[in-house]
């Protein structure tokens, strides 16, 4: 029977448990390119949020307890581990040392002790697997100008690690040729983000049991500042196939050794990317199939979802495959016919699928993980919000803004007739990243219950090509700020009218914290409440606290230094305007957070408090970016929608 209640006071099957339980916390996949091992890094927020690796088709852990396969490299980490031929080597977060094991053995560490130096994005040379490229980040000197980035080589049997290449700001996503005589790899330069301006080399490689070097190394694609080249990966010992923005979008790409040329695979552009910013290492977007050079997988963005792509790198043609996952990442070869990696559907969890293209017309697609059936939603599927991607425009100068808009949903309730629903209006992190449609149970927590769920891919955001991520290049604060009041304010009005106007809440992460703050002072009668987890206030102390990455990020968003644009570094920083705060606030922080400080959090807080508006700060104690302990990540859930239940008069 269904009831008649007012928004946002549904009750959901949905529960608290139910977002911490749902799918395997999957963080990336690799694939043993010899036996065809599928692995998996999988996140166990019950036990301290350490990662384990899992051997994905048997569902066991390859390590024990005592280890926490994690990498600090960039902070974000990724890429922690690699296996080659029944040899797994991983990076160990306890004690920044990497290990070498084999399934069923104890691991054993093969770096020196230094609790300074951060090893990840490994390669195994074919010839001699015991001979390890690495990137590895010296934290010797802490400060973010002084920390060094080089590729290095680990040599498993003698223990011993020797500088290989250096010179560059960043390095990442060393690979070699199946025949082991030529490695290619991706570096960039500061001011650049690795999606602005990177460039990928070529080099020769000798090798023996005891040493490895490098000669006649070659810039091959990438320009600084201008065109963002990488993903680097060998379709064969002469064709590197990796991606390049040069057309405005990233699109496939390819070099050759015999040639000397590099070039795009595609005879015409195509208006989609078919990678996203490298934020982490162990994104990743396409393989080759064959390793002869003719055959490749990607996917791209297309409409705000992922599609399949089948590319001929010799015809230069794209063929999409028929495929019901929205969002994709971590794309890894498994065999010529087959590749495997993390999708997600509107109506299910995150699965690891393996993807079958013997028949490219039809597909196969099967879940790989042993605890599948354990994936299922214990609750039923006519609860899910499915997304509507709609794309609205800026008044002022008819730029596109892409939100994806989630209805109240839930078929055991029904509202009084005439009601529009309160809304919680995201805003992404990064800020060059994006909302991705998959299944997201934290959304759902609040569809279900009555609430409209509002992702807005504010302008400065990744999908959309490189002309849309710089609309923030020099508007930070200002363009994502816009367009998430645009999206407010326009889903309130006619012709949508799907929301209520007087019960919006804004909500963020990181950079998206920092949106919210600047909404909450920008536009102070749209957002009726706001939520900033781990958000920036001062945009000069995030300059002089954040980590080597990002250290010139800002200076880019913002539009030049703070001794270049003083004002700018003023006026955009939600602290010198808290006082235009009217909404109540609700700032979540973790204690040991490196990218934003507690102190960014701090100072917010306490001009509001002297004010006395309305404002609630919870600190999570040995958290960082991010929560990964269940229990802090059950309070945030729980503390967030009870937050707006309070704001919004919601109380049953």
């Amino acid at each position: 029977m269904t009831k008649t209640a007012a928004y946002g006071t549904w009750t959901s099957p949905i529960t608290t448990d139910v977002v911490l339980k749902s799918g395997v916390k999957v963080d990336e996949l690799f694939v043993d390119p010899i036996t065809a091992t599928i692995y998996h890094i999988e996140a166990r927020p019950s036990e301290g949020g350490r990662l384990v690796i899992v051997n994905t088709e048997k569902g066991e852990d390859v390590v024990g307890k005592d280890f926490n396969v994690r990498s600090g490299v960039h902070e974000y980490g990724g890429a922690p581990a690699v296996a080659y031929d029944g040899v797994i080597y991983f990076s160990n977060f306890k004690d920044s040392r990497v290990y070498r094991l084999k399934e069923g053995e104890t691991p054993e560490a093969i770096t020196p002790e230094n609790a300074n130096h951060r090893y990840a994005k490994f390669a195994v040379h074919p010839k001699q697997p015991h001979l390890l490229v690495a990137i590895r980040e010296d934290h010797t000197n802490p400060q973010p100008s002084a920390v060094v980035n080089i590729l290095c080589l680990i040599n498993a049997k003698e223990k011993t690690v020797t500088p290989l290449v250096s010179g560059a700001d960043f390095y990442s996503t060393p690979c070699f040729t199946p025949d082991g005589k030529h490695i290619a790899w991706q570096q960039w330069f500061h001011p650049d983000m690795p999606w602005e301006g990177a460039e990928v080399h070529v080099a020769e490689v000798r090798v023996n049991e005891n040493s490895l070097t490098l000669s006649n190394a070659k810039h091959v694609a990438g320009k600084r500042i201008e065109v963002s080249a990488g993903y680097p990966v060998w379709a064969s010992d002469d064709l590197l196939l990796l991606v390049s923005d040069e057309s405005g979008y990233y699109n496939p790409w390819t070099y050759s050794i015999s040639s000397g040329k590099a070039g795009p695979v595609l005879s015409k552009p195509v208006d989609e990317d078919f990678a996203a910013p490298f934020w982490r290492l162990g994104y990743n977007y396409g393989v080759p199939l064959d390793l002869e050079g003719k055959m490749a997988l990607f996917t791209a963005v297309k409409e705000g979802r992922n599609v399949l792509y089948l590319v001929s790198l010799h015809g230069g043609t794209l063929e999409e495959l028929e495929c019901p996952y929205v969002n994709i990442s971590s794309v890894q070869r498994v065999t010529y016919e087959a590749v495997v990696f993390q999708g997600q559907k509107h109506d299910e969890s995150e699965r690891v699928v393996l993807c079958n293209i013997k028949e490219y017309a039809k597909p196969k697609f099967t879940s790989v993980s042993a605890k599948a059936e354990a994936q299922e939603l214990p609750f039923s599927r006519a609860c899910i919000s499915v997304p509507r991607s709609i794309t609205l425009k800026t008044p002022e100068t008819g730029d596109p803004v892409h939100v994806l808009f989630y209805p109240p949903t839930n078929p055991d309730f029904v509202a009084p007739e005439g009601e529009k629903p309160p809304a919680v209006v995201s805003a992404h992190g990064g800020p060059t990243s994006r909302a991705v449609p998959g299944l997201s149970t934290r959304i759902q927590y609040y569809t279900s219950r009555g609430f409209a769920w509002i992702d807005v891919n504010y302008g400065g955001s990744s999908g959309y090509g490189r002309k849309y991520i710089k609309r923030l290049e020099g508007n930070w604060g200002i363009v994502d700020v816009q367009d998430c009041a645009v999206a407010a304010q326009q889903l309130a009005a006619p012709p949508y009218s799907l929301i209520d106007a007087q019960r919006i809440a804004i909500t963020g992460g990181s950079a998206g914290g920092y949106t919210v703050l600047m909404a909450l002072c920008s536009f102070p009668d749209i957002f009726a409440a706001g939520t900033s987890s781990y958000g920036i206030s001062d945009l000069v102390t995030l300059g002089e606290f954040t980590h080597k990455f990002e250290s010139q990020y800002l200076f880019k968003l913002a539009g030049g230094t703070p001794s270049e644009v003083p004002d700018v570094y003023k006026e955009r920083s939600p602290v010198n305007k808290a006082d235009k705060i009217k909404a109540p606030l609700l700032v979540l922080q973790g204690s040991i957070d490196a990218v934003v400080p507690p102190n960014q959090a701090e100072l917010i807080v306490s001009d509001i408090r002297k004010r006395g508006g309305r404002v609630e700060y919870i600190v999570f104690e040995g958290e960082g970016h991010g929560w990964r302990k269940a229990e802090n990540i059950r309070t945030a859930l729980e503390k967030e929608l009870s937050f707006y239940e309070d704001v919004f008069g919601l109380r049953k």
